[in-house]
């Protein structure tokens, strides 16, 4: 989703921990050297009993979710600087005058524009959908349906399958289409299939009476029994559809499937039309079916589901996916399901911070470059080069020490390391968006142009070299990723900004901060699914027998570990779900340790405002973690996301790591001690 110093306290601080009281005291007077902001922190608990809350303790007390969040904490106010940066820019773009026709700046003010022109909006109502509800109603029969599916594929709307363009995990100089499952209007499976879970039964109650209401205003004289059918075709679905955990494996999801033998997977699908208005006949020789089995369902639920059933379905889809950006009946409608009852959201967010949503969607690159230009200095870059060099030096190191790996494995470790590409802030080359035509008053037109924009630039790539140079996030997007594919490390611009990364604090709390989230996206190269592909990109098995069984007894760990975390009564964390971004954390928190311990060249850490090296470090990682969900949301991570709440991640982390026990003398008898037999060390 990653310079030296002296003092004469320093040696003290490398070979002794502060008490539990003396780090209180000296937190209080913290200042910006340090990069620790301790007015968050709960100086009445103890460290060694909970680092969470004793970093974020007073945050965690004072701090109300803003009424149009789900969510709360570091990653959200930095998204919020992101837009108010990202809000100015395009301020100073509309005011421009006589803008070039056709130019970034160009589309970007009329998109802009015919988003927050709501008085447009309201007079137009649903009229902007008339054209994509005729293609529904000019289904005449189920083989029609393909070429429909095709369309929807290509204009952004939810269908029963999408498709992905992207490298082929057996050959990594190959672009290829792969299919894969979707079409449900709740995230997950388990809202249809749990009929014993009171709160995801009462979510399926009201997306089925949320569904009515919006056929209703858009004049369907049979809204209730087309809701009730929608909801039965999409828990059909469901019933074939893989788990979130099925779909971590790589080879299982890697199925590749000769266009000859479509017929045989789902004899009733007209694969012809599909292909044909997919753009990708005489483009593909084979595609990859993510989930066999349930292409197989599907065309078993096409032949048993009458045809105006599947009109209802593909009509609401499209509503559904256009609803924002419709009059305010239909937003507000919208968000009263998706917001408040999905995710417990009691406010929309202002409309200026939602077009800023739509300008990421329609021509994300085009605002990143004039984001760069003004809020990602140079020098940011070469700092953030430095210290990455010291990661993977941490890691050169730690490979040849691993537990877990046999000399052969180790040599395939290293080579994959070597190999792998490291890209900062934004790319070397901005995306071209010179075909895509955007209009001042026709949003709708837009969106539609801009998704069409995407799958056709993506469809290109089909038949061409794999270009390694592209980017998979824009630079204001705060977050960073890895791709197995590529073998790269990806961290934009507006991720690298306080408390992550701090270009005016000791490199301490950079390394607990940008420096483990680095270190964690690296290690998706070793972890349990990015370890299945080779130094280019191909899935390929690497490791001996006796190193997976070695490295599946850490795991196991790891799983149980977060299984028995709960963020909401009732519902406990996936350690199968999560397990790919707990092993980075707990990896890339342990290479950020010795990569700060590289940077300092065997010189001691300084002591800053009484706090050494290595407290500054995990203060870092704490800090980073800080944040709160609302109960509803907090649901839907547990069922979807492959990450672990943020308490989970900040302590089930640290407790872990044997330098976090000597920083903050954590012992026997405290909570957060587990014994040497019992800690997970993966690095």
């Amino acid at each position: 989703m990653i310079a030296g110093y002296t003092a004469s306290t320093a040696s003290f601080a490398q070979t002794q921990s502060p008490s539990p009281r003396t780090v209180a005291a000296a937190v209080v007077a913290t200042t910006l050297a340090s990069g620790i902001d301790m007015q968050n922190a709960d100086l009445s608990v103890r460290p060694q009993d909970d680092f969470y809350n004793y970093v974020n303790g007073t945050w965690l007390k004072k701090t109300e979710i803003p009424a149009d969040k789900s969510s709360w904490g570091a990653f959200y106010e930095l998204r919020e600087n992101s837009l108010n940066q990202l809000h100015t820019i395009v301020d100073a773009v509309s005011a421009e005058k006589d803008l070039t026709p056709g130019s970034n700046k160009q589309k970007i003010a009329d998109l802009y524009a015919s988003y927050m022109d709501e008085p447009a909006l309201e007079t137009l109502g649903i009229k902007p959908l008339g054209a994509e509800f005729a293609k529904v109603d000019a289904l005449k029969d189920k083989k029609q349906i393909a070429g429909l599916i095709a369309h929807l594929n290509s204009i952004g709307v939810n269908a029963p399958f999408d498709i992905g363009i992207h490298q082929d995990a057996k050959d990594s100089t190959r672009v290829i289409a792969d299919l894969g499952q979707s079409g449900l209007g709740l995230p997950d499976r388990d809202y249809y299939l749990k009929a014993d879970d009171a709160k995801l039964k009462d979510t399926l109650n009201k997306y089925r009476a949320h569904i009515e209401t919006m056929l209703t205003m858009s004049g369907d004289k049979a809204a209730k029994k087309n809701a009730a059918s929608i909801v039965a075709l999409e828990t059909a679905l469901a019933k074939v559809q893989w788990t979130k955990v099925e779909n971590r494996d790589p080879v299982k999801t890697y199925n590749r499937v000769e266009l000859a033998q479509l017929q045989t997977l789902a004899p009733h699908f007209n694969w012809n039309d599909y292909l044909s208005d997919a753009d990708l006949k005489d483009k593909v020789t084979y595609l990859v079916i993510s989930q066999p089995s349930y292409i197989k369902g599907l065309d078993k639920i096409i032949q048993s589901t009458p045809l105006p059933v599947w009109k209802a379905y593909f009509k609401w889809h499209v509503l559904s996916s256009f609803a924002s950006d419709l009059s305010k009946e239909y937003v507000d409608q919208n968000f009263a399901f998706k917001g408040t009852v999905l995710r417990g959201i009691p406010q929309n967010e202002p409309r200026w911070k939602r077009g800023m949503n739509v300008l990421e969607a329609g021509i994300g690159e085009g605002l990143g470059q004039l984001y760069v230009e003004q809020f990602f200095p140079p020098e940011n870059k070469a700092r953030m080069e430095k210290l990455v060099g010291n990661l993977i030096a941490a890691y050169h190191q730690s490979i040849d020490g691993l537990d877990w790996m046999g000399p052969d494995t180790k040599k395939q470790a290293q080579k994959k390391l070597s190999t792998l590409m490291l890209k900062i802030g934004y790319p070397d080359k901005w995306r071209d968006y010179s075909s895509l035509v955007i209009k001042r008053d026709d949003l709708v037109g837009n969106l539609i142009r801009a998704n069409e924009f995407e799958y056709k630039r993506n469809i290109n790539k089909l038949g061409k070299p794999v270009d390694r140079t592209e980017w998979g996030m824009t630079p204001q997007t705060v977050n960073a990723y890895y791709n197995p594919e590529f073998n790269e490390i990806v961290f934009p611009a507006a991720i690298l900004q306080p408390p992550f990364f701090n270009a005016n604090a000791d490199d301490a709390v950079n390394y607990g901060g940008i420096g483990a989230v680095i270190g964690h996206e690296i290690s998706h190269g070793f972890d349990d699914q990015g370890s299945q592909y080779d130094e280019i990109g191909n899935l390929r098995d690497w490791w001996t027998k006796e190193d997976h069984e070695k490295f599946a007894v850490k795991t196991k760990a790891l799983v149980d570990q977060y299984s028995a975390y709960s963020p909401v009564p009732g519902y406990k964390v996936n350690g199968e779900l999560t397990l790919g971004e707990n092993i980075a954390d707990n990896s890339g928190l342990a290479i950020a340790y010795k990569a700060y311990h590289l940077s300092l060249d065997g010189k001691p850490a300084p002591v800053i405002d009484g706090l050494t090296g290595d407290q500054r470090l995990y203060l870092g990682w704490g800090q980073v973690w800080r944040g709160k969900v609302r109960d509803a949301q907090a649901i839907v991570y547990v069922k979807t996301d492959p990450h672990s709440p943020p308490r989970f991640r900040g302590n089930g982390t640290l407790e872990n790591q044997p330098g976090f026990y000597s920083a903050f003398d954590v012992k026997p008898g405290d909570k957060m001690y587990l014994p040497p037999e019992q800690r997970v060390i993966m690095w």
